[in-house]
């Protein structure tokens, strides 16, 4: 059964419009409530966070209305990455962390990201069970007026979360002589991601640190990389790191204001990791990983495993084989000996520590070739479109087309209202000729 509120990476679309407002927030409230309640744990602890949305000042009160009405207690923590969130619900042994964020949207999007006691991300399973709560009488989840929970603000959320990722690195490491260009998007890593970099001994420029609840992710950030390449090349710097607006993403430059993706940060650590033995299993991709990663693990001899786009599901299929390396080439990377969900700020220190051992970021980030790749995203009002059998039928004609020579890829975003045509081709002209062929049937 599909489901009616969660995506690919948990709630999200247009505050004040549909599902993003303070009624409906606290009914998502008092449906995760009841259901973490239920599962009769001897603490009734949540745990928030958000990034910097303006719309994030009304949304969560509600939230909070919704879960402290279902017996609740609750800590909240203001602006923090989600895996941070992530990290401090399992430290603090919380039933469940809710992330208020629209990740990489604009200012306009909200939603939320829900995280279990083990800090991973709630599997489908468990969403539908919410989804039916969300739905249902919501007089019967009210708690007593004695059994009501306590809400109460932690100020040290981003120190406790740098605490725990400084731990995975020795106690050596530092960033001593190089020169790092930072930009935050405005978003939730504004505070932790600078501090770190510069407590490492790094000459830091940072970009993206002055969020007014307007500007996230707007000309700025993962999504907007071209920021960082004219400050590397303005500065001279080492290298260049690019957050999302909730900072599980993660996109760099070289010090030639080389853009490097997602796929080329997972080659560069499996290649390491593989060096190191610390590599286990192989790695996991999605649909949307380049091709020429893929040729690259299996000339590695490593195995690759694609999974559904999201890191969510990257988690799952990284669980269900043991392996602890995957991602997805916009950047969400988990690392799954130090984290349980993307990690924007996690991934670049590790890209850091490779880079401290005296190597240039263009020497390290050189693993593989991708095959040419045009993603073209297109607005629609019904993502079913796709559904079509005129689409389906120009999606059977470009696939002929393109058999043995590439690849293409068409499928409904998780998070916005667009169809995403991916094609992948040493051919630029079958690239084009494939998209068009497709796009002309959505348009």
């Amino acid at each position: 059964m599909k489901k009616k509120y969660f995506g690919t990476d948990g709630i999200r679309g247009t505050v004040n419009i549909g599902n993003i407002n303070g009624e409906k927030f606290f009914k998502f409230g008092l449906a995760a409530g009841t259901y973490f309640k239920n599962l009769k744990k001897r603490k009734q602890v949540a745990i928030i966070a958000k990034d910097t949305r303006l719309s994030g000042y009304s949304l969560e009160p509600a939230l909070v209305s919704g879960l402290t009405s279902a017996g609740m207690h609750v800590f909240t923590l203001g602006p923090i990455p989600t895996n941070g969130l992530a990290m401090l619900t399992k430290k603090m042994k919380a039933n469940m962390g809710i992330m208020i964020t629209a990740s990489h949207n604009p200012h306009y999007d909200n939603g939320l990201k829900l995280f279990g006691p083990d800090g991973a991300k709630l599997s489908d399973k468990i969403e539908k069970k919410i989804e039916s709560l969300i739905d249902s009488k919501t007089i019967s989840h009210l708690s007593d007026p004695k059994t009501l929970g306590r809400v109460k603000r932690l100020e040290d959320g981003n120190d406790t979360y740098l605490k725990i990722i400084r731990k995975n690195f020795p106690k050596d490491f530092t960033l001593k002589g190089l020169k790092i260009v930072i930009d935050c998007a405005n978003g939730a890593g504004y505070k932790s991601a600078p501090k770190i970099l510069t407590d490492l001994g790094a000459k830091v420029f940072m970009v993206g640190i002055k969020p007014n609840g307007l500007n996230i992710n707007y000309k700025c950030g993962s999504t907007y990389p071209e920021v960082i390449k004219k400050f590397v090349k303005k500065y001279k710097a080492d290298i260049g790191i690019a957050l999302d607006g909730d900072a599980d993403r993660v996109i760099m430059c070289d010090e030639n204001s080389r853009i490097i993706n997602g796929d080329q940060i997972i080659a560069m650590i499996a290649k390491r990791w593989k060096r190191k033995k610390i590599l286990k299993g192989g790695v996991v991709g999605t649909h949307m990983s380049n091709y020429g990663l893929e040729k690259f693990f299996l000339n590695e001899k490593i195995k690759f495993i694609r999974a559904k786009v999201g890191d969510r599901y990257v988690k799952e299929v990284m669980k269900k084989y043991n392996f602890n390396l995957g991602g997805e080439q916009s950047g969400h990377i988990i690392l799954g000996n130090f984290a349980t969900t993307g990690d924007g700020l996690l991934v670049a220190l590790e890209s850091l520590f490779a880079l401290s051992k005296g190597q240039s970021a263009s020497t390290i980030f050189k693993v593989y070739k991708s095959v040419p790749q045009k993603l073209l995203n297109i607005k629609v009002k019904n993502k079913n479109i796709i559904n079509l059998s005129k689409c389906k039928n120009a999606i059977k004609l470009a696939n002929s087309l393109i058999k043995n020579k590439g690849r293409l890829l068409v499928r409904p975003s998780g998070t916005e209202p667009k169809i995403r045509i991916m094609c992948e081709s040493f051919s630029n002209t079958l690239i084009d000729k494939c998209i068009n062929i497709v796009k002309k049937t959505i348009n």
